[in-house]
C-alpha cells in the first residue's frame, strides 16, 4: 500500500515503514506522533483512491525519530573583481526525520498479495524449446563430420593464405 501525500510545497510517494524527511518542526519532539491529513492518492493493489484536491477523511501517521536533522552546510561567496569586496556566508536546513507508522484512508480495499503466495506463473509447455548453436559450435560440428581436427583446419587456412602472399 502507498499514498502520496502533501506537506508544505512538497509532496511525497510513501509506504508503511518508510523514514520520510520533512522540513523542520519547532513543536516536535523526539517520539511525537504526527499526521498528514493532505492524502492526494491512496493505492493498496487494486483501484486507486484519487482526491480532488485531497480524499476526505484519509490520514497518514507518523512517528519522529529525530526532531533536529542537519542538512549539508552550503557555502555562499560573493566576489567583486578589481573592488576588494568579499562577503562570505553560509547555511544549514534543518529538517525533521518522520517514520510513517500508519496510512488510513476511508473505503480504500487492499488487495494485496503476500509473499508466500507468488504470482501465477504462465504453464510450461511440453516441447523443450530449440536451442541454437552458437557458430563456433557448428564450425566444430562441421569438422567433425568431414574428419578434419581444429589443428588440421587451422594448417590448411595458413597454407592457403601463403598460397595467395606467394601468386602476389
Amino acid at each position: 500500500m502507498f499514498a502520496v501525500i502533501e506537506d508544505g510545497s512538497h509532496q511525497y510517494q510513501i509506504e508503511k515503514g518508510e523514514t520520510l524527511t520533512v522540513d523542520f518542526r519547532a513543536d516536535a519532539q523526539n517520539g511525537d506522533k504526527i499526521s498528514f491529513d493532505r492524502v492526494l492518492l491512496a493505492n493498496a493493489g487494486g483501484a486507486s483512491a484519487i482526491g480532488r484536491p485531497t480524499i476526505e477523511g484519509a490520514v497518514v501517521e507518523g512517528e519522529v525519530v529525530e526532531a533536529l536533522a542537519k542538512g549539508p552546510k552550503l557555502e555562499i561567496q560573493k566576489i567583486r573583481r578589481r573592488k576588494n569586496s568579499r562577503t562570505h556566508t553560509g547555511h544549514r536546513q534543518k529538517y525533521t526525520i518522520v517514520q510513517i507508522t500508519d496510512i488510513n484512508v476511508p473505503g480504500l480495499e487492499v488487495v494485496e498479495q503476500s509473499e508466500a503466495e507468488p504470482a501465477a506463473e504462465p504453464p510450461a509447455t511440453s516441447e523443450p524449446a530449440e536451442t541454437t548453436e552458437a557458430p563456433a559450435a557448428a564450425a566444430e560440428t562441421e569438422e567433425a563430420s568431414t574428419g578434419a581436427s581444429s589443428s588440421e583446419a587451422a594448417a590448411s587456412d595458413d597454407a592457403a593464405s601463403d598460397d595467395a602472399a606467394d601468386k602476389e
